[in-house]
């Protein structure tokens, strides 16, 4: 369960060549109908997924009413503790994930795939987004210029990899393996903790502070800001709408947390949204972030080039494809088709998986192991190279260049 799949295996020994196919070759095998948007079967998931996390908030909270209500001091069953003891973990898995699904739906809005009409896009992934206080046209400027520069060392937005330099390490052909392992070489428990604050608040520390996002920006940088270097002129007057939302939902929070009780607020949102974070960033990160997937300076890069450099996993199996509308399972024909509605993902994934041959990255490693071993090994690049790979805490590649 926690080995590395075979794909892995086989891509980490395969020495990279940039793939041949064509955009043009691409494109050409991906029928036109797949491109079509329909408003009602967008809808059918966004009430899906409202129905289902109300149902979770509504069926708990009678069950916890009812559990407090017989377990007194006059009532020693241990009936009630035990229910509890199943719901509130069953509630807070599947909550988050009903709002990290909340999360993908307004990722998909923000592509403008619900819907041909606009408006309806924005309605659903302002609404959504807003819920679980992500500012959606804010974020939604930054995700389309990861898609327009994915990979790229130079003009990624997101895990963008630190260099040797920044880790003031010494040039390669001084540095020993205690150099490396001074920087990277933690205790298990320590390395736990910082994967478990990774996970837990690394969203809110990228939307705060542009933690792990591109450097190209000056200390200070945020999702908040209209003057943000983030944004463009035009986009500002969005900002600004976005943090409306956002402190109307925060109000909204703070009169529940007062009338329903600070541990009501805890228990049925808060943990909820935190575990929803986890989601989020265990998706998002190990989408690009992967010892055998190479990143490109400006000299090789190009927007197929990077756009290929992802890894398609099974998140989560069946619940991934139903909570989270196929978002890691395809992930490859979203950043090449990103205006194909998700439901139409998988085949556009299974023509790609045929056309592309051994240039499609699929790993089935357990997604969990998968977060620890990007964790633990994707520690830096190469200052100089026109295409890199991560090294690890002891400064060697788990994947080499093919040679001319």
């Amino acid at each position: 369960m926690f080995r590395d799949s075979m794909e892995y295996e086989q891509r980490k020994q395969k020495p990279f060549k940039p793939t041949q196919i064509t955009l043009s070759d691409i494109h050409a095998a991906v029928p036109k109908h797949l491109f079509t948007k329909s408003t009602f079967v967008a809808l059918q998931y966004v009430f899906r997924a409202v129905g289902l996390a109300a149902a979770f908030y509504l069926v708990t909270a009678s069950l916890d009413r009812w559990t407090q209500s017989h377990h007194t001091i006059y009532d020693s069953s241990l009936l009630p503790v035990a229910i509890q003891c199943v719901v509130w973990p069953a509630y807070w898995l599947f909550q988050g994930l009903a709002f990290a699904g909340f999360w993908c739906i307004s990722h998909e809005a923000g592509h403008g795939t619900l819907s041909s009409v606009g408006w309806v896009n924005h309605v659903i992934g302002y609404t959504l987004h807003t819920f679980l206080l992500v500012p959606y046209y804010a974020w939604r400027t930054t995700h389309h210029m990861h898609h327009k520069a994915t990979n790229s060392v130079e003009r990624e937005e997101n895990y963008v990899p630190r260099t040797r330099s920044d880790y003031s390490l010494p040039s390669e052909d001084r540095s020993k393996t205690l150099d490396y392992q001074e920087i990277f070489d933690d205790t298990p428990l320590f390395v736990l903790g910082k994967m478990l604050l990774m996970q837990l608040l690394g969203w809110q520390s990228y939307l705060l502070q542009n933690t792990l996002g591109s450097p190209m920006y000056p200390p200070g940088t945020n999702h908040f800001s209209p003057s943000s270097q983030l944004f463009k002129n035009e986009k500002k007057h969005r900002i600004v709408l976005s943090n409306v939302g956002l402190a109307l939902m925060s109000s909204i929070l703070l009169v529940y947390a007062y009338q329903a009780g600070l541990r009501n607020f805890v228990v049925f949102y808060f943990i909820p949204y935190l575990l929803a974070n986890h989601w989020i960033v265990m998706l998002t990160f190990l989408h690009h972030t992967d010892p055998t997937i190479p990143h490109y300076r400006a000299k090789e890069w190009t927007w197929l080039r990077g756009t290929l450099a992802t890894v398609d996993r099974p998140l989560l199996g069946p619940l991934g494809r139903f909570f989270l509308l196929n978002v890691s399972h395809d992930h490859i024909a979203h950043h090449l088709f990103s205006n194909i509605p998700f439901y139409n993902q998988p085949q556009v994934t299974e023509i790609l998986r045929e056309l592309l041959g051994e240039d499609y990255n699929f790993d089935s490693t357990n997604s969990f192991r998968a977060l620890y071993r990007s964790f633990t090994e994707c520690c830096f690049i190469e200052d100089d190279g026109d295409i890199v790979f991560y090294k690890n805490k002891d400064g060697k590649a788990q994947r080499q260049l093919a040679t001319s």
